[in-house]
């Protein structure tokens, strides 16, 4: 069962081109693909329309985030998270395992599941997988995640040992539960396994035994260098199968984002364009940029001016650090909208460079622009 078709493939690279079809996506979604991430249903800053507008199709919700506010029930009777939100397009809902687990002092993982308190009140809550399922299919998503144990980085190979093993008797039984209800929603597999090469190959081989619609790359993007990251990728994508999306989770920067197209990933999400952008953070052609700096006061020209966005077309630095300044909201939303118009533009660039069959000198071209040095060589990149 999929709803994937690949359309093309780099000769020089594993990238590829692909066409993920959803239920609320009117057309299908190119790969690869980056998910603004709408953790209670908002891309922070941005209305719906601006961010179709800027050409996204498929976001993200959190489903731990939304399970303690507004309430999974209260979704289902507004007919879903798609009209709840008024949302025309696609979603993905992760299964809330990362931040059930995230919680630390607030959690405690058995076999059956994990009790947590809400960060909100400290109420007592409990996810198994089974419950966790049901949560996401009463949110209504297109694609549902199963739900997983994420270890920590770092961890001991004994840690990360038990935590993948048990991911894998859980998606199981997701798996098992998901089948039960008939549901049509996409449920994709998490392969887990740390920075450990066995525990990796080991995961990544079981998750695509279970045959599940899309599988994703998890338990990266938790504090480890930029270079495990990619080996993780490395490590997984051999035993991945090619016919089914390939969905890297929490990743990334754009740097990250060239070099995992060119492992043979599909999917991204993160929060950085966003949650940077309020901070005053702004993604440029090139490189990283913090608009609160001194010499952006008197700058009367555009932040990126190789950017056709509307924010570069209208507003000056000078005027965008004098937003921040005075702590405007609109200093917020402009930084946003310029930060999700770039990464728009990158997938799409990405997308073309794939197509034009000339990746690899693409991603070395970029990764200069952008000022960090490839993390790959790019003849490691084939």
């Amino acid at each position: 069962m999929t709803s994937f078709t690949l359309t093309g493939a780099s000769s020089d690279t594993d990238a590829r081109r692909g066409e993920l079809r959803l239920p609320h996506a009117s057309l299908p979604i190119q790969t690869p693909v980056f998910m603004p991430v709408g953790t209670l249903g908002t891309v922070k800053a941005m209305t719906q329309e601006e961010v179709s507008g800027l050409g996204f199709s498929l976001i993200l919700g959190n489903t731990y985030h939304l399970y303690l506010r507004p309430g999974h029930e209260l979704v289902r009777r507004a007919g879903g998270l798609h009209k709840f939100i008024a949302w025309d397009g696609a979603m993905l809902t992760d299964s809330g395992g990362f931040q059930v687990f995230s919680l630390q002092d607030l959690r405690k993982i058995t076999e059956n599941g994990a009790a947590f308190k809400s960060h909100i009140d400290g109420s007592q809550h409990f996810f198994s997988p089974e419950r966790s399922i049901e949560v996401q299919h009463a949110l209504g998503a297109d694609i549902i995640m199963a739900f997983d144990e994420c270890p920590p980085y770092p961890s001991t190979y004994e840690q990360t040992q038990t935590a993948t093993e048990r991911t894998h008797r859980w998606l199981t039984r997701c798996v098992a539960y998901h089948k039960e209800q008939s549901s049509a929603q996409l449920l994709f597999g998490i392969a887990q396994g740390g920075t450990y090469e066995s525990l990796r190959v080991e995961s990544a081989q079981f998750i695509a035994s279970q045959d599940t619609p899309g599988i994703a790359i998890g338990g990266v993007s938790v504090g480890e260098p930029p270079e495990k990251m990619l080996e993780a990728v490395s490590w997984s994508m051999p035993h991945i199968p090619k016919e089914k999306p390939r969905y890297l989770m929490g990743v990334g920067t754009p740097q990250d984002i060239l070099q995992a197209v060119a492992q043979g990933v599909d999917m991204f999400d993160c929060v950085l364009p966003t949650r940077l952008g309020r901070t005053g953070t702004f993604y440029t052609t090139r490189g990283r940029i913090n608009i609160k700096g001194s010499r952006y006061t008197e700058d009367f020209g555009p932040v990126d001016p190789d950017c056709a966005c509307a924010v570069c077309r209208r507003y000056s630095a000078a005027y965008l650090r004098h937003l921040y300044k005075c702590n405007e909201i609109l200093a917020s939303r402009l930084t946003t909208y310029h930060n999700l118009a770039h990464y728009a533009q990158l997938m799409a660039d990405i997308r073309d460079a794939i197509e034009r069959d000339d990746y690899a000198a693409f991603v070395k071209n970029r990764l200069e622009l952008y000022g960090r040095k490839n993390d790959m060589k790019i003849e490691e990149l084939a």
